[in-house]
């Protein structure tokens, strides 16, 4: 067993886990961030992505001890309270979800997209989006979704 410390959302988690202990059932059953999804578990879907030391990582594929001393953020620290970051408004205006299961490694990984490129192309979007796994919308509404966050996270205006 191991013992390890590591920042989820902000709060700082103790606990003693085993060497195989994946990173993702750390952070759903320890933590209880349950928004961090396990579908393929060889990192290949994408429901699993969380950020880990502001890079974003497949949780299902790293071991909970390789985060010791790391900071992680899962979905659940996307919104403020009851009030939803303007990806979380803009899937959900544009209809950018269905099921939900891919949703919140979605989420993360646009996240980290629109840090970098504050306007980017519908190809340039599917691109960042290859790694995640969507059975339900086609993508097309995912896109739209990002772009929409994409302005208003940049204080464009919103083109309807």
């Amino acid at each position: 067993m191991n013992d390890i410390t590591v920042s989820v959302d902000g709060r700082q988690v103790s606990a003693r886990v085993e060497p195989r202990r994946t990173l993702s059932d750390f952070l759903r059953k320890d933590c209880g961030a349950t928004g961090v999804h396990v579908g393929c578990e060889h990192g290949v879907c994408g429901a699993c992505t969380i950020v880990l030391d502001g890079r974003t990582a497949r949780s299902c594929c790293t071991l909970a001890v390789q985060a010791d001393g790391a900071e992680v953020e899962t979905v659940e620290s996307l919104a403020d309270g009851s009030t939803l970051h303007p990806l979380q408004e803009a899937f959900w205006r544009n209809h950018g979800l269905q099921c939900g299961f891919c949703t919140p490694g979605i989420l993360l990984t646009v996240r980290e997209l629109l840090a970098t490129n504050p306007d980017p192309t519908d190809s340039e979007i599917r691109n960042a989006l290859s790694g995640n796994l969507c059975r339900c919308t086609g993508y097309q509404f995912i896109v739209d979704a990002v772009k929409e966050a994409a302005a208003v996270l940049a204080g464009r205006e919103v083109r309807q």
